[in-house]
């Protein structure tokens, strides 16, 4: 019988920095004056790290976070369209859930880079897909 183990160091740090991007996003969108209401919604066909409100447009919120964006990717280049389908996906069941539809919806895109230092760079990518 397997003893169940502890994570690995890699997917710990893939962890932890996701929750710091997501919570570095959130305050982004915050002060552009964008009212995180959600974080980390789950259904059975995935997750949303960010539900926002930007007046009366509900905002879904992909963030992506990249710390060696030069040997993996930039953060951005991680979205990809079946990301994009799950994404909408989990937003419909979020809608219906709710039963109480917004008058916008809109899905965005933030990116988080970590340098040695902290966050080097966030882009917003507004109405992204």
């Amino acid at each position: 019988m397997k003893k169940a183990d502890s994570p690995s160091p890699a997917k710990s740090l893939k962890t932890e920095t996701g929750r710091a991007g997501e919570a570095a996003a959130a305050e982004y969108l915050a002060q552009a004056g964008i009212v995180p209401e959600r974080r980390n919604w789950r259904c059975r066909y995935g997750e949303i790290d960010l539900i926002a409100r930007d007046g009366d447009t509900l905002v879904f919120v992909e963030v992506r976070s990249r710390t060696n964006p030069t040997r993996f990717g930039t953060a951005i280049e991680a979205v990809t369209p079946r990301k994009c389908r799950q994404v909408r996906e989990v937003a419909a069941v979020y809608l219906k859930q709710r039963e109480v539809a917004p008058t916008a919806v809109r899905f965005d895109v933030v990116a988080v880079t970590f340098g040695s230092g902290g966050v080097r760079e966030i882009r917003h990518l507004p109405g992204a897909f």
